[in-house]
């Protein structure tokens, strides 16, 4: 008999499959305008391509799986951990985009002139590659045995069962929060995002340093070059400010849960986190769109062209990257 579902679980659902519409369309639209126009092509776009795929599987799969741990099924505990893995690789992909990104950022200001040179379509795509095996390997590795499976195994034969056991599939009993926290957080979450900060830190300060140059030289292509480089850094910064806020709440909770066993977590809290997390997949195409003039003036022309029926005039790709007035 299927498990009955409260009327807690129900808005659960409900506010997870709402994300879930918002993600999914907003993420394939970003996909979909990348590749209609050129100007959208470089290095950092691609990265944002993998930042996009990843959170198209977030809207796709991870929130489905979310709703039926929520739900709480009976299943063996490597059924349940096939469940549980999906959103670890999917993060750790995000996570990894966002440093390639700001990687990205920081050569373009530090070597303008050599950058293409450096940063060719054959080394982007190869870079992307390394990020989602990367992924795969750390969000897989409870697979590989780093899992609660010997206390579940335990319990489950102090009950007198044999066999695989079965359990209620839910995401702490499965993964082991040293795996959580040690390594996912202290790893691979933590030390990227505080690389990233000094990155954009650095980025700023070149920008800033060349703009204050080149104004007192009166060149004109430079500043133009600069100022748009400092509006697309201000947008990809706030991609990862609004990552940060997203992950860190879930993350410190997952501390708690750690290192101190007996303090109470208000499940509120927990699910706030959880809808932080899975809301930030939804997330970047909002920011693009508003940020960053070539994803708009895009995003309006597949309107007009696909859903209106009323074809839009070619895109320029000469446009600056963001308003004037951002």
């Amino acid at each position: 008999m299927p498990p009955s579902i409260s009327a807690f679980q129900a808005a659960y659902i409900g506010i997870e499959v709402l994300i879930a519409l918002v993600s999914v369309p907003g993420n394939v639209l970003v996909i979909w305008a990348v590749k209609v126009n050129q100007a959208l092509r470089d290095a950092t776009f691609c990265f944002i391509v993998s930042l996009a795929v990843a959170d198209v599987a977030v809207g796709a799969l991870v929130i489905p799986l979310a709703i039926l741990i929520n739900i709480g099924p009976q299943t063996y505990f490597h059924t349940c951990l096939m469940v549980a893995c999906p959103v670890l690789i999917l993060t750790q992909s995000s996570i990894l985009a966002l440093l390639a990104i700001a990687v990205d950022r920081y050569l373009r200001v530090k070597i303008p002139l050599r950058y293409k040179m450096v940063v060719t379509p054959r080394k982007a795509a190869v870079a992307i590659a390394g990020c989602w095996i990367l992924s795969f390997v750390v969000g897989l590795t409870p697979m590989f045995g780093w899992n609660n499976l010997s206390a579940v195994e335990r319990a489950w034969a102090a009950n007198g069962s044999m066999g695989e056991p079965v359990i209620k599939c839910e995401f702490e009993k499965v993964i082991s929060m040293e795996y959580m926290v040690y390594f996912n957080f202290f790893v691979w979450v933590l030390p990227p995002l505080l690389l990233m900060v000094l990155i954009y830190l650095e980025v700023f300060y070149l920008i800033r340093k060349q703009l204050n140059k080149k104004v007192s030289a009166s060149s004109g292509d430079p500043q133009k070059y600069y100022g748009k480089e400092l509006k697309i850094a201000k947008s990809l910064a706030l991609i990862l400010f609004l990552f940060a806020l997203s992950w860190l709440p879930l993350h410190i909770l997952n501390c708690i849960t750690l290192f101190c066993p007996s303090c109470h977590k208000p499940s509120i809290l927990t699910y706030i986190a959880i809808f932080l997390t899975h809301g930030n997949s939804a997330m970047n195409p909002i920011v693009y769109a508003f940020r960053i003039q070539k994803f708009r003036v895009t995003f309006l022309k597949i309107w007009n062209d696909h859903f209106r029926c009323q074809p839009a005039p070619p895109i320029d790709e000469d446009l600056p990257e963001e308003r004037p007035d951002d």
